[in-house]
């Protein structure tokens, strides 16, 4: 069977886990630690071993050294004393020993190879002049040594003509030493260290497993429960304290889950607002259009009482359409916004000479003070709908005989609208809803001049697509300030 494309992400996916991580870092953690020791144990051991070989060799050899002396065995090779003692030397370290006088001619060959032959080394030379050797080769497994023959003389001193005693080299002994019994016992010990490490791995490896499993339980509670209220088997909030990080986790989403369920009931509601606002008009049309089928010989008065009526609910209906598709197009990503440059000051005189003949309706003022020319990149229609909705509420929740002021101000980075106005005012325990869609202060005065409940959650949206801030400043029955802030230069 062919290895499939899913196993293979699913391997991957594994791979990628906390738990298998978590696994492989104990793992990790348990069996390198064991492996360095072994290979620092072993080391030292060999190390050890081979200064340990050195020290004993070079004791011997001394002894040997003043034997070639004593029998002047440079001279006469033929001891048989010191030819036994090369002999035991050479088996008893299971390598090589050469004798060679001063004339670098090879006077005793323990493997009687070189014997008669001039030898020209560098460590022979070297121990001509005093200097001992001992060099340890890994790779072959011998220990090379050099140790000076030399007698004790004495001489004249060729300064003072005084008598002295000096040491001069008659020869130097050149020997090679096996290290194979320490290599042998090397082995003996890694491979039962390898059997140690082997079963500390097998308990190391279900220790991280079992311990992997217990740290990522918590998480996998987690994932459980996230997943039962994403089914929808639950809307309760969930609860695992087994570790600091899950709590965090589990705040952050009830926060979520808390934020969901307020959208989830806003959104509800909103579909029931827009039902309502819908259906009232045309419930409102249908009474009028049944009062007239229901009478004979109406009077042509009736009848256009009736259908300038039905005329406004139609204009009802069209106003809640037309603010539901602008705050539709409100909700919608910011790169539909048309950022031009827009000069403010005459932006927003046109938009008050639309509006001041239905100030004058009701004998309010409405003025205007620009403090100072403003030109910003903004999205012109967008813009227009802020300050038409924040003037035509002033205009339409004030006194008879009241007022609007318009101020339009700047600095170097953001220009300010400021709407206020004469009017009813706005109760405290309302300045917090009053920007949510389809949301009254006094419903039935809304009713009675038109309102949908649209106008300033448009307005704060459409003031946030902008990246601005709106301000709300009012006290019941003196009056109500809107305070708007925007950026000069858009940036999305």
């Amino acid at each position: 069977m062919f290895y499939r494309w899913e196993d293979f992400k699913s391997t991957i996916k594994s791979l990628r886990s906390l738990k298998m991580r978590i696994f492989v870092l104990l793992l990790l953690v348990g069996l390198i630690p064991g492996y360095c020791m072994q290979y620092g144990i072993l080391k030292n051991y060999e190390t050890r071993a081979i200064s340990v070989r050195i020290s004993e060799a070079q004791a011997q050899l001394k002894i040997i050294a003043d034997h070639l002396i004593t029998y002047t065995y440079l001279q006469d090779p033929s001891s048989l004393v010191v030819n036994a003692e090369l002999e035991q030397l050479s088996n008893l370290y299971g390598g090589r020993v050469l004798i060679i006088s001063d004339n670098l001619k090879v006077v005793k060959d323990t493997y009687s190879i070189s014997e008669g032959k001039t030898i020209i080394s560098e460590e022979v030379v070297k121990c001509f002049r005093g200097e001992s050797m001992s060099n340890y080769d890994p790779d072959l497994g011998y220990i090379e040594m050099t140790i000076p023959i030399s007698e004790t003389v004495t001489m004249e001193s060729s300064e003072t003509g005084a008598e002295e005693v000096r040491e001069v080299v008659r020869g130097v002994m050149l020997i090679g030493i096996s290290c194979d019994t320490i290599h042998k016992t090397m082995d003996i010990l890694g491979n039962k260290a390898n059997i140690l490490q082997l079963i500390m791995m097998l308990i190391i490896l279900g220790a991280a497993l079992l311990l992997a499993n217990f740290l990522v339980k918590p998480l996998e509670k987690v994932t459980v429960a996230i997943n039962e209220v994403t089914a929808g088997f639950s809307d309760r909030a969930i609860n695992v304290p087994d570790y600091a990080e899950t709590v965090h986790i589990i705040d952050a989403f009830n926060k979520l889950l808390g934020r969901m369920k307020v959208l989830d009931d806003s959104r509800e509601e909103f579909v029931s607002n827009v039902s309502h606002e819908l259906k009232t008009p045309i419930t409102s049309m249908k009474v009028l259009a049944d009062s007239l089928l229901a009478q004979e010989d109406v009077p042509v008065e009736l009848y256009r009482e009736f259908m300038e009526d039905i005329a406004k609910e139609i204009d009802r209906e069209n106003k809640t359409i037309t603010d539901l598709l602008s705050l539709v197009k409100m909700d919608k990503k910011v790169t539909d916004m048309n950022i031009t440059e827009v000069n403010m000051n005459d932006l927003t005189e046109v938009i008050l000479k639309r509006l001041r003949p239905i100030a004058r309706k009701r004998d309010i003022e409405v003025t205007f003070e620009s403090i100072r020319p403003v030109k910003a990149t903004v999205d012109e229609v967008k813009i227009s709908l802020v300050i038409s909705n924040l003037v035509e509420n002033a205009v339409k929740y004030n006194k008879e005989n009241g007022w609007v002021k318009v101020v339009l101000d700047a600095d170097h980075q953001f220009f300010t609208l400021t709407v206020s106005d004469s009017g009813v005012g706005i109760p405290q325990d309302a300045v917090d809803h009053i920007y949510e869609r389809f949301y009254r202060v006094d419903k039935s005065h809304s009713r009675e001049i038109g309102g949908t409940g649209l106008g300033l959650a448009i307005t704060r949206s459409a003031v946030l697509m902008h990246r601005g801030s709106i301000r709300l400043e009012s006290k019941p029955g003196e009056g109500t300030i809107f305070t708007v802030k925007i950026p000069l230069t858009y940036k999305a």
